[in-house]
């Protein structure tokens, strides 16, 4: 679960609209000029979680937009199954890219990744780098499966406002600690904005992802692998056991956890930032 630091957009960081072919996304941005940067959030998550890293990012110099995926708080969803398939979740994001216009340096947390290593495969002409944040190369750890199937069966059993009530009730339980009560609410309103299929949907792809990182490596993309020193969405074993299939290096971002963009943005920042010149040096000679 990513919680936002502060929900007031930072001066220079501003909220809007992509639209593509496929839809309209809720984006947040900052910068307009310079190399571009495409954020993707993961599994509850949104634009939001990266509020902390965007004007930073803007002020080294990168165009930066986060975005939401289809059905995700902002972005409005359909209902059909289909469109939140993971085939259709990378076509939306590659539409996206597209619109952007130029190679972006694209960054997936967590359930994020998922999508867009499938981006970076179905079009490497549009993707200058690839950021794995948190994010793993199948399934999340197989015993928080039957957790993640249970909230799928709930969603449409339920509602979406029952259920957070019930995973905010098993997190305490777990003595995960509570933050700011307006972060709370914020969270809280995110959640049930989401479209049921879309959140539902994310929830069983988590349990289910296919093991794609040979044609990642195909790619010749530049890659990296980070997460927090702490990270307990993907065993970190895992991760970089990842990176070196994928020929990538790992930067470990220190008192982090699975959401380093709120937890450490300084830090998620400069990880970002030395990663994306060195990508960008053999094309700036």
């Amino acid at each position: 679960m990513s919680a936002p630091p502060f929900l007031e957009l930072p001066e220079g960081v501003r909220a809007g609209r992509i639209r593509t072919e496929r839809a309209e996304f809720a984006v947040l941005e900052a910068g307009s000029t310079g190399p571009c940067a495409a954020l993707v959030p993961g599994w509850t998550g949104s634009k939001e979680d990266f509020v902390a890293v965007l004007a930073p990012l803007a002020d080294a110099g990168y165009r930066v937009v986060a975005l939401d995926q289809r059905g995700q708080f902002e972005t409005a969803g359909f209902g059909l199954e289909d469109d939140y398939t993971l085939p259709a979740l990378t076509a939306d994001l590659v539409s996206v890219l597209n619109e952007i216009g130029q190679p972006v340096h694209l960054v997936g947390h967590s359930f994020g990744g998922l999508v867009a290593r499938r981006a970076t495969i179905a079009e490497p002409a549009a993707v200058a780098s690839l950021t794995l944040l948190g994010s793993g190369p199948g399934p999340v750890r197989v015993d928080s499966h039957a957790l993640l199937q249970a909230m799928a069966d709930a969603i449409p059993a339920i509602g979406l406002p029952a259920t957070w009530q019930a995973k905010r009730a098993y997190e305490r339980s777990q003595g995960l600690i509570d933050p700011p009560p307006e972060i709370e609410r914020f969270m809280q309103a995110r959640f049930v904005a989401n479209h049921p299929l879309s959140i539902r949907a994310m929830t069983l792809h988590l349990t289910t992802a296919e093991d794609i990182c040979d044609a990642l490596a195909g790619t010749g993309v530049p890659i990296l692998v980070a997460f927090g020193a702490d990270d307990d969405g993907w065993p970190i074993g895992e991760q970089r056991m990842m990176a070196d299939r994928l020929g990538a290096p790992v930067a470990v971002i220190d008192d982090a956890g699975h959401s380093p963009a709120a937890e450490q943005p300084e830090r998620t920042v400069a990880v970002l930032q030395r990663f994306w010149t060195r990508v960008d040096a053999p094309r700036s000679h």
